[in-house]
């Protein structure tokens, strides 16, 4: 039998974008099936299953903002759309499947005036505005929600969940252990790639508003901003509290793994991580998120009772403060969050999109003998 030919990966530059065809192409890659990842120049950053590997890149631009804005940008992904035809002229795939984000547009547009077999993925419990333009164009659509907003009763949606990184899904395993009366809880608090300007203000008061039985058996680690860092550690180390605090943590899925309760936004990385480990969560979704997304996110993930959300207008220091007072009294709690979450956990996520994509080239992509399922 011929090798197959190559599946083409067409995302944006973001980790929310690339971590699943990151984690897609670790599944290709075992099965024996090679890809080539098509993206923005933020591609340069990413590393993981996809090192080393093809990486083709596109124009693309966010047609948002002002008019004269939105007009550069349309020219732009213009300009990318003759960067991915002629990319995939040369690569030859046998399927593209596309992870949102406008870099993935010129791609996916591409991929139809070729007429090659393509689906796409959706993250987030909202169809995004990228997947949305290029909706008409594909045979199936992967969701990681039961119910995705834009999609209802469309007959190509086929719920598969959001694929996570090999060094989460190392950590499913790994068992949680709700706080002992009296013992350290260790609490993780993060809000995206430079921590959330809000979350330095917000969860300082409520920490140091809390009873001293309390507080002095925390065990904090924090996502900061660089310009927040000094002043936040310090009210901290005054406090008595024991602090960690770094812009960016690299070992972030250990961290999760670690934790006993985490706050932190609903992207839609997140919200899967949390399931794949299975941690409690107290969720404050971005507000300025595009269709207000991380919204259906947290509220979804919330209807499962694996977390607490707090929208971002009532993300104040007393209501933390309750919350975490009543989790931290109620370990039992934390215990059946931490497993409802885990149930929501999908670690065949990527196996089944890889048999999607099997499925749209019409020829199966197998693991090996011997390679667990």
């Amino acid at each position: 039998m011929a090798e197959p030919r190559p599946v083409v990966l067409a995302t944006g530059g973001t980790g929310g974008h690339v971590f699943p065809a990151e984690a897609l192409a670790g599944e290709l890659e075992a099965r024996g099936v090679s890809f080539a990842l098509l993206t923005d120049k933020r591609g340069r950053q990413w590393h993981g299953a996809l090192a080393g590997r093809p990486v083709h890149y596109v124009r693309s631009a966010s047609p948002s903002g002002p008019f004269g804005r939105r007009i550069s940008a349309m020219a732009t992904l213009g300009l990318g759309l003759f960067d991915a035809w002629w990319a995939l002229g040369r690569i030859g795939p046998s399927a593209v499947v596309g992870f949102g984000g406008y870099a993935s547009v010129p791609t996916m547009i591409a991929a139809r005036l070729r007429r090659l077999p393509s689906m796409i993925h959706e993250q987030n419990a909202v169809l995004g505005r990228a997947n949305r333009l290029v909706l008409g164009g594909v045979s199936r659509v992967a969701t990681s929600f039961a119910a995705t907003r834009h999609l209802e009763g469309d007959q190509r949606a086929c719920l598969v969940g959001n694929p996570v990184r090999e060094p989460v899904r190392a950590l499913r395993t790994s068992p949680y252990r709700a706080p002992d009366e009296g013992r350290i809880v260790d609490l993780l608090v993060f809000g995206g790639s430079q921590g959330a300007a809000s979350f330095s203000q917000v969860v300082p008061e409520a920490l140091l508003s809390l009873p001293k039985s309390l507080r002095t058996r925390l065990r904090l680690v924090q996502q900061c901003r660089p310009e927040d860092m000094e002043g936040v550690y310090q009210r901290y180390v005054r406090a008595g509290i024991l602090v960690e605090m770094a812009p960016f943590f690299a070992d972030l899925p250990r961290r999760l793994a670690a934790a006993h309760l985490v706050i932190g936004r609903a992207g839609a990385s997140t919200v899967a991580e949390l399931a794949a480990i299975g941690r409690p969560s107290i969720l404050v979704p971005y507000p300025h998120a595009a269709d207000d997304h991380q919204t259906a996110n947290a509220r979804a993930f919330q209807a499962t009772g694996a977390c607490i959300v707090i929208p971002h207008e009532s993300f104040t220091a007393p209501a933390l403060a309750d919350h975490l007072s009543r989790l931290i009294e109620e370990p039992g709690r934390l215990a059946e969050m931490a497993a409802a979450a885990h149930a929501a956990g999908r670690p065949d996520a990527a196996a089944r999109l890889a048999d999607m994509v099997g499925e749209l080239t019409g020829r199966s992509f197998p693991l090996p003998s011997g390679v667990p399922a």
